[in-house]
Formats: structure tokens, sequence, C-alpha cells
């Protein structure tokens, strides 16, 4: 994610970084070059169409590329939400770790790398990675060989967790309603992980991207011809100001609607893991001993 400072009005006119500008500049020339071949047309053969119909037809266009916009944005916001809780509860349960589960310095350590590993992994499901080499120490040799072949690879480390827990209940060492309240965190990681797959692997359905995209291109490349008459030669520059409009909103609808990935313009999961192995490590070690 691109950070930027709002009140810097040229600052963010001037940027390329982060905006739609690359993406829709082919189209925005071709729909200059229609504006070129109205004028011409124009010019020699009167030969325009009428403008009601790209005025009524506008309005409806302009309607469904908020929707878009709006659809995709709430994928966006829901995909930090669900990424906040899951920082949130990984925290919690290093606190909950320290204060009131009665374990050894060397388990908790172990305990808290589980923590930070559920996150990384969690990271590269939805991304589609599987390198472990990047959890670094997160893991040891003999964990990444027991991972390596397993798909769900965040749900077998909440499970490693809830193992450790179970054993500790199992031993007297963690009282029945400890537990609970650990495992309603660990339930909570869970169903966090899993909203965030149901946005990464669920895409807009096809037909709406499909129609959106049709009637975008189909208005921008014709209204050259129905704005020329009044327009003249600054035809081009007006069409391509239009195509620049709303083929940004709708390539905006595109950027954001899976925000997981490394584009610009999505979450900055990275930073937010580094985050979290922070105050993991932090919370763990600097707890009131018991």
């Amino acid at each position: 994610m691109v950070n930027y400072e709002p009140k810097n009005w040229l600052g963010l006119v001037l940027t390329l970084r982060g905006s739609v500008v690359r993406g829709v500049a082919l189209r925005v020339v071709a729909t200059a070059a229609f504006g070129v071949a109205a004028q011409m047309l124009f010019e020699r053969h009167a030969y325009k169409f009428p403008p009601i119909a790209h005025t009524l037809i506008g309005a409806a266009l302009a309607l469904l590329l908020v929707f878009r916009t709006n659809a995709s944005y709430d994928r966006f916001w829901e995909g930090r939400k669900l990424i906040g809780m899951m920082g949130n509860r990984i925290r919690d349960l290093a606190r909950q770790l320290a204060s009131i589960v009665p374990v050894e310095a060397d388990e908790r350590d172990r305990l808290g790398r589980y923590l930070s590993a559920f996150y990384r992994l969690s990271v590269q499901a939805l991304r589609a990675e599987r390198d472990l080499g990047r959890l670094g120490a997160l893991l040891t040799d003999v964990e990444r060989e027991r991972l390596a072949d397993v798909g769900q690879r965040p749900y077998v480390v909440l499970g490693w967790i809830s193992a450790a827990l179970a054993a500790l209940q199992d031993a007297g060492r963690l009282p029945g309603e400890r537990f609970r309240a650990c495992d309603q965190n660990l339930t909570s990681l869970a169903d966090s992980l899993g909203g965030a797959e149901r946005i990464h692997r669920t895409p807009v359905p096809i037909a709406y991207a499909h129609h959106i995209k049709v009637f975008v291109t189909l208005f921008c490349f014709s209204v050259p011809f129905a704005m020329v008459e009044q327009m003249g030669w600054f035809t081009p520059f007006a069409a391509a100001v239009l195509a620049f409009a709303l083929f940004g909103i709708d390539e905006i609808g595109v950027e954001i609607e899976d925000p997981f990935g490394y584009d610009e313009n999505d979450l900055p999961l990275d930073p937010i893991g580094d985050g979290i192995e922070v105050s993991v490590r932090d919370i763990l070690r600097t707890a009131h001993p018991i």
C-alpha cells in the first residue's frame, strides 16, 4: 500500500504511483483516436450521432460504476477488518499465554512462534504461495517437514496450539475456563482467515464485470461521434478526459476487489505481520513472572 499525505493536493495530483493512469492509458489514447476519426468524418461527410442517447445512457452508466466501486471497496474494507481482527486475536492470545497460562519460558516462546507463523502462513495461503523458507526462525526444520505437503497450513498450526493447550489442561495446569477463553481466540482466528479466503476465492461475478466493461467501452468509443458537432477539434481531448474518468473508476474497482496481493493498492500485509511478530515477542518476553 502506498503511504501518502492526504492534505498535499499538488502531490496527489502529480503522483503516478498507486494511480490507475498506467492501467487505463492505452484505452484513453484509443478513445482520443476515435475522437480524431469522428472529427474527420464530420468535416468530410457531416457524420455524427444524435447526443440524446449518450445523455440518457450516461446516467445509467454512472450508477453501474458507483455500484461496482462500492462493491469492490466493501471487499477491500472487509478484508482489512478481517486482517485487523486476526492481529487483535493473536495479540490477545499472546497476552493470555503470558499472564494466565502457567507454562515455562521455552514453551511460551514455542507457542508465540506458532502465533506469528499462523499469520505468515495465512498471508501465504491468500497469495497462493508455498515457500516455508520465508518464515525464517518461526518454524524449525522438523516443523517445516511436517507442513511441507500440507494444504491447509494455517489451520494445522492452529491445531498445534490447540493441542498444546489441551495437553496443559489434561495435566491439570490449565483450568477449564482459561482453556475455553484461549480456545475462543483460536476459533476467532480460524473465522477471520475463513472470511479472508471467502473474499479471495469469490471474485465479482463475471456477468457483472463483463457487462460494465462492455458498456463503458461502447460508451467511450462512441461518445466522440455524439459530441463532435459542438466540440470540433476539441473532441479528442474531451473524449479522452471522459474516458479517463470512466475507465479509471472501473479500474479502481478491479484494483481493490482482492486486497491480499502485492499491488500498490493492496493491504500492507507484510508490515502488519512485522508488527504482530514484535507485539507477540514483547508481550511474552516482558510478562510479569507468575
